[in-house]
């Protein structure tokens, strides 16, 4: 493993302006990243992986535990500013013909929680399933079932947030066009929970309590309808967790 401190320093040698440093997924070493991560500053060529969208065989080695790693160190950069910075048309060509990403994301269509930014993640290497209110449905699974038993996926995160206008909605019971059915996905989760103060959204507490809930009952959801994901889960060939964003913060909070 390279030195953290000769590697920083190398770095700085850089000239302002052409230099991204970054923490390497999964390592506890800083390199400089030129010319989108072509040629690692440090020579070290597992640094390479750092921009080098997933394969089968990077895929097959990541294992569900080190995948749920691997997003949870993501979102320390992203809140850190610490992000790693790639050439994304180099990660075009390299995806154009085929994809292995290891993780599957679910999570709600708000301009605020882009999963790809909020874990630091790059083109291949995760899929991304949004809908209002993050939610699972028949599409939505089967989706995931594709993602994991014929894509290869490891772990599937449902991702909840603050502030979310779709859980204020279902807490409301907001009834406009086809609205009205989308939040009849979050009520369940709604009377599930107690919480003292008004029942409406104008209760920031009751309605951060429906958006955890919503976020665990899509988790267990998924287990419950999908013999397919289950039996994955069972084998030891896949995670699935359920977790909240902070878009205060960014910071993102998993639950058990």
């Amino acid at each position: 493993m390279p030195d953290a401190n000769a590697a920083h320093t190398h770095a700085h040698t850089i000239k302002p302006g052409h230099r991204r440093s970054f923490l390497v997924a999964g390592g506890s070493w800083a390199m400089a990243c030129l010319g989108g991560c072509a040629t690692p500053v440090t020579g070290d060529t597992l640094n390479t992986q750092a921009c080098a969208p997933f394969d089968k065989a990077r895929q097959s080695a990541v294992t569900p535990d080190r995948a749920l790693a691997m997003l949870r160190e993501g979102n320390e950069r992203f809140v850190d500013g610490k992000t790693i910075n790639c050439d994304l048309m180099a990660q075009v060509r390299a995806t154009a013909t085929s994809q292995s990403p290891f993780a599957a994301i679910v999570g709600c269509i708000d301009s605020r929680v882009p999963p790809e930014l909020v874990f630091d993640q790059q083109i291949g290497d995760i899929f991304a399933a949004r809908i209002a209110g993050n939610f699972v449905n028949t599409d939505i699974i089967g989706s995931l079932e594709f993602a994991t038993e014929l894509a290869g996926a490891k772990l599937i995160v449902v991702l909840g947030h603050t502030e979310c206008g779709a859980v204020k909605g279902a807490v409301d019971d907001a009834r406009l066009g086809h609205l009205t059915a989308m939040l009849a996905n979050i009520r369940p989760a709604v009377g599930k929970v107690r919480v003292d103060g008004p029942q409406s959204s104008a209760n920031k507490r009751l309605v951060q309590a429906v958006a955890d809930q919503n976020a665990k009952d899509a988790a267990a959801m998924l287990l419950a309808r999908s013999d397919v994901l289950r039996q994955r889960v069972e084998r030891g060939q896949l995670k699935i967790v359920a977790a909240m964003h902070d878009i205060a913060t960014g910071r993102i909070s998993w639950f058990a």
